[in-house]
C-alpha cells in the first residue's frame, strides 16, 4: 500500500504537531479546514496515496473526508479507515482545556459506529479501536468483541490503534482475541518511528499473523520533519549527511520495515504531501538502517515528552 494520509492534523483546529502556527496560521474555522482537507486529499490521491485515515475524535475529519469522496465519485480505488473510542470535545477552540475524551465501552462503540456509518457508509473498510490499551478493558470485553465481530463478518476489517510505551503489550493481546474461531483484530495501527521503534517486534508478529500493519507518527509529531522548532538535531544531521530531506528519511525508514503495510503521512498542505509521498523513492540500504537505529530514545522518556506537548 505504501504511504497513506491521516487527517488528525487537518480535521480540527488544535493538535500536538509542531509548527502549526506557521502551517495553519489563523485560518482554522470549519470552512478553512474543510478546504485544506480537500487540498490535502487531492494532492495525496495525485501522488498515489490510496489509504485514507480518519477518526471520530479528529474533529470533523470524517465529515470532510465524506464530502471529498462525494465530490469525487470517480475515486473507487481507495481504502478508507476510521477509529472509534475517543470523542472530540474541544468545541473548535485552540484553548479548550480538554480536546478529546476516551471511552471504550460497548455503548460508545454503538453510538460512534452509527455516526461513522452515517458519514462514510459503504466506503468504510477498516475500523480501529482508538488507542487500545490493556487497562481500558477493551481487549477483554466479550460483549464488545461480539459486536465488533458483527462488523468483521460484514467485511469490514476490525483493528486497534496503539500509543504509549506499552504498545507491544496491546498488540500481542489483540492478536490473541478470537470470536467464532477466527481472529477479531486484523489491522494494527501503531506509532513507530526512528526515535521510538520499540513496538517493531510486536508489529512483525502481527504481520506474520496476517494483520495489516499501519505506521502512524512516522515523523514523530514534527520531531522528524525539517525546519520545525523541536526537530531532532541528531536526525537532522543524519539526513543532511545522506542528502535526504528529514521527513523522507523518517518515512522511508518506516517503509523499509518488512512488516509495514502502510505508513501514514500527517501532512497539512500539498507541499508536505508531495515531500512525504516522495519517500517511496528513497531506498535505505541495510547498513544505513542499522546506523540510523542509533537515534532511538528510551520509550518511557519519549512518551513522557510527547505527553507534555501542547495542543496548538
Amino acid at each position: 500500500m505504501g504511504v497513506g494520509i491521516g487527517l488528525a492534523a487537518v480535521g480540527r483546529p488544535a493538535y500536538i504537531n509542531s509548527g502549526r502556527a506557521a502551517d495553519l496560521g489563523e485560518h482554522r474555522d470549519v470552512e478553512d479546514l474543510r478546504a485544506r482537507t480537500s487540498a490535502v486529499l487531492d494532492a495525496a490521491y495525485a501522488a498515489g496515496v490510496r489509504y485514507l485515515d480518519a477518526a471520530r475524535s479528529y474533529g470533523r475529519a470524517e465529515e470532510f473526508l465524506a464530502g471529498w469522496l462525494a465530490a469525487h465519485p470517480e475515486v473507487d480505488d481507495v481504502v478508507v479507515g476510521s477509529k472509534w473510542g475517543y470523542r472530540y470535545v474541544g468545541g473548535w477552540r485552540l484553548d479548550a482545556p480538554v480536546h478529546e475524551v476516551k471511552d471504550h465501552s460497548l455503548a460508545a462503540f454503538t453510538d460512534q459506529l452509527a455516526e461513522t456509518a452515517a458519514l462514510l457508509g459503504p466506503r468504510l473498510r477498516v475500523y480501529h479501536v482508538h488507542s487500545a490499551t490493556l487497562d481500558t478493558g477493551v481487549l477483554d470485553d466479550p460483549e464488545l468483541h461480539k459486536a465488533l465481530a458483527g462488523l468483521r463478518d460484514r467485511g469490514i476489517r476490525v483493528g486497534i490503534s496503539t500509543s504509549g510505551p506499552a504498545q507491544a503489550d496491546a498488540v500481542r493481546r489483540a492478536l490473541e482475541v478470537q470470536v467464532g474461531g477466527a481472529p477479531l483484530f486484523t489491522s494494527i495501527q501503531s506509532t513507530w518511528n526512528l526515535l521510538e521503534p520499540s513496538v517493531g517486534p510486536a508489529l512483525a508478529e502481527a504481520a506474520a499473523h496476517g494483520a495489516w500493519v499501519i505506521v502512524k507518527e512516522a515523523v514523530a509529531n514534527g520531531r522528524l520533519a525539517p525546519g520545525e522548532p523541536d526537530t531532532s538535531p541528531g536526525a537532522a544531521k543524519f539526513a543532511d549527511r545522506l542528502g535526504v530531506p528529514l521527513d523522507q528519511l523518517a518515512i522511508a525508514a518506516a517503509l523499509a520495515q518488512p512488516w509495514a503495510w502502510c505508513v501514514l503521512s500527517g501532512a497539512v498542505d500539498p507541499a508536505q504531501v508531495a515531500s512525504n509521498a516522495a519517500a517511496t523513492a528513497v531506498q535505505l540500504p541495510p547498513d544505513v538502517l542499522a546506523e540510523v537505529a542509533g537515534l532511538a530514545e528510551e520509550p518511557a522518556a519519549y512518551w513522557s515528552a510527547r505527553g507534555t506537548r501542547a495542543w496548538s
